[in-house]
């Protein structure tokens, strides 16, 4: 169980990791700014939340596949991702990116505007304005919101499944684990790895709950 754990919260951190910035780049692009296409890139953003993770894994497939646009054939060398570790991080990253930018995008909107403008009046320019006021401002709700990716990343199965595999020691992680021991008849195997995933789940969404709940004190 130990080796399976360790490659879940290890691609579930890198996948966090790698969808952070562009999350909440997406979400205060969308909470502070109007322009033409908005929502039609609020849309596209959220889309995994809505399409089965299967369907998600399919389209990277296709994409990473040999005559695919990051395939072999087209690129003319191998990336190496599909069914490796780097593949489960990809997967679980596109998986988790919309509920990470829709947390940042209500963390943003949260911040009163005028707070903003108060710090232009004293002359600071628009990065020093998000450093200084906006991302302080926004930072319980931004680290909600990555708590939730995380543990989004720590559940996905259908998408990772597809452009991963299920491979022992290589790209098993513990929602494939369970789905290998429940099929193989393991219940206790099953029951085990399925109590270790609720008690990170409710750990983490209970810290993000926390965070939240400040968040919206504050205000």
């Amino acid at each position: 169980m130990l080796p399976v754990l360790v490659l879940t919260l290890r691609v579930a951190a890198l996948a966090t990791l790698g969808v952070a910035v562009p999350a909440v780049a997406f979400g205060y692009l969308l909470a502070r700014r109007r322009f033409p296409g908005h929502r039609v890139l609020s849309a596209l953003v959220g889309l995994p939340l809505v399409l089965p993770p299967t369907a998600v894994g399919f389209l990277l497939l296709r994409l990473l596949a040999s005559k695919g646009p990051l395939g072999r054939e087209t690129l003319g060398f191998d990336i190496g991702v599909l069914l490796t570790w780097k593949a489960a991080v990809l997967a679980a990253a596109v998986m988790s990116l919309p509920l990470v930018a829709r947390t940042a995008r209500v963390a943003f909107e949260a911040v009163d505007p005028r707070l903003e403008a108060m710090g232009r009046t004293l002359g600071y320019g628009p990065v020093e304005t998000f450093r200084r006021i906006t991302l302080p401002l926004a930072a319980r709700g931004l680290a909600a919101g990555v708590l939730l990716g995380f543990t989004r990343a720590l559940g996905e199965f259908g998408a990772t499944v597809i452009v991963a595999g299920n491979i022992p020691g290589r790209t098993r992680t513990l929602a494939s684990a369970i789905f290998s021991a429940q099929q193989a008849g393991a219940s206790g195997r099953a029951d085990a790895l399925i109590a270790v995933a609720l008690v990170t789940g409710f750990l983490a969404i209970l810290v993000a709950e926390l965070l939240s709940d400040r968040q919206g004190g504050g205000r």
